[in-house]
């Protein structure tokens, strides 16, 4: 059976961040205001990536289908500005807050992180809020992605957002997570979100992956790592859609047109050897004016639509026990979502697997 998960969520105006930003689709400032988390609500079972906001009803179900006209070959990564609003529904304020707390609950040290190592950051939106968040124990932040574009993206985000004092503490680079990261200092906590880890297919990238990360923390520090839930891979009968879609608003809070997202279809290849699910993704703009998309163009070139086959592993938590194992790390805990009241075992809330990694002393 092929199952469709329509979802929305709120962001503002593009119109006014092509006047202020390199990549202007969304305002980052307001949007984060404005964002909805992905820890406020049940995750519908119907969901096959984990990544759509639900605050529809089950009954509810549309089905997405984006015009293929115009949308062109690329990747999702080379577009930063697409991809950050189209997972601007997440809640990163309270999502940083989880990730302070299991680091101060399993590390051996029993403190906040002060220096943190977010990994595959993209645009950097939880570096960011660590900063930010009240009473944050974090004094400096290092947010490594292999996307150039994606890099500058999140460095022009920061110096829009951030005090100055807090561009400061921040450091946003590129650097491949497989590969041993170079700083004068250890790192209390590292972090690998939205599911990045997806991207390592093989257990030899995991495991230079792992090694990487472990070289970089002091000794009793925190990997934490956000996937997919196992259930998902032995539920895995056929591939289906997920999918949702992002509306956009003007000053006044009128709608003038939206983001589709497709984050797997039906057609999509899974191979149940390999646990490698090869995931169709496309973003598209739809309904925005022909006047505001060539100012955008003009800015930024085409940042009307992306498609891209982007081959992602599925992990059961076996997996990530044993490769932690190889890896200089233990399993302090697991989690159904970036949030400590959701067990890995709650058939109901749990939709991410959440593992907290501990560095062996």
């Amino acid at each position: 059976t092929t199952t469709t998960t329509t979802t929305t969520t709120t962001t503002t105006n593009i119109h006014n961040n092509v006047q202020n930003m390199k990549y202007n689709i969304v305002s980052p400032l307001e949007a984060t205001k404005k964002r909805k988390g992905a820890m406020d609500r049940k995750k519908a079972a119907s969901a096959s990536s984990g990544f759509g906001k639900e605050d529809v009803e089950e009954d509810e179900e549309e089905e997405i289908q984006p015009s293929t006209e115009n949308i062109k070959e690329g990747t999702i990564y080379s577009m930063p500005a697409l991809y950050d609003l189209a997972f601007g529904y997440r809640n990163f304020e309270e999502e940083v807050k989880f990730l302070l707390y299991a680091h101060e609950k399993y590390s051996s040290s029993g403190k906040g992180p002060k220096r943190v190592l977010e990994l595959a950051a993209g645009p950097a939106r939880h570096s960011m809020e660590s900063l930010m968040v009240l009473e944050s124990s974090v004094e400096s932040v290092t947010a490594l992605d292999l996307s150039p574009e994606m890099v500058s993206y999140a460095q022009d985000v920061a110096r829009h957002e951030l005090p100055v004092d807090k561009q400061e503490q921040l450091n946003i680079q590129c650097g491949d997570m497989r590969q041993p990261f170079k700083s004068d200092t250890l790192f209390d906590t590292a972090w690998i979100l939205l599911g990045s880890m997806a991207h390592l297919t093989t257990n030899t990238d995991v495991i230079d992956c792992f090694r990487s990360a472990c070289q970089s923390l002091v000794p009793g520090g925190t990997l934490i790592v956000e996937l997919s839930h196992p259930r998902e891979t032995f539920s895995m009968v056929e591939c289906t859609r997920n999918g949702w879609e992002v509306p956009l608003e003007d000053d006044m809070g009128e709608e003038y047109g939206e983001l589709q997202i497709i984050w797997g279809d039906d057609d999509d290849y899974f191979d149940p050897i390999t646990q490698v699910r090869n995931f169709t993704v496309s973003m598209k703009l739809d309904g925005v004016d022909d006047a505001s998309l060539a100012e955008m163009a003009a800015d930024n070139g085409d940042l009307q639509s992306v498609k891209q086959v982007v081959p992602m592993r599925l992990f059961t938590s076996q997996e990530i026990d044993a490769l932690a194992r190889c890896s200089g790390f233990e399993v302090a805990a697991m989690y159904g979502a970036l949030c400590e009241e959701v067990e890995v075992t709650n058939d109901d809330e749990a939709f991410r697997l959440v593992c907290v990694l501990r560095k062996t002393e």
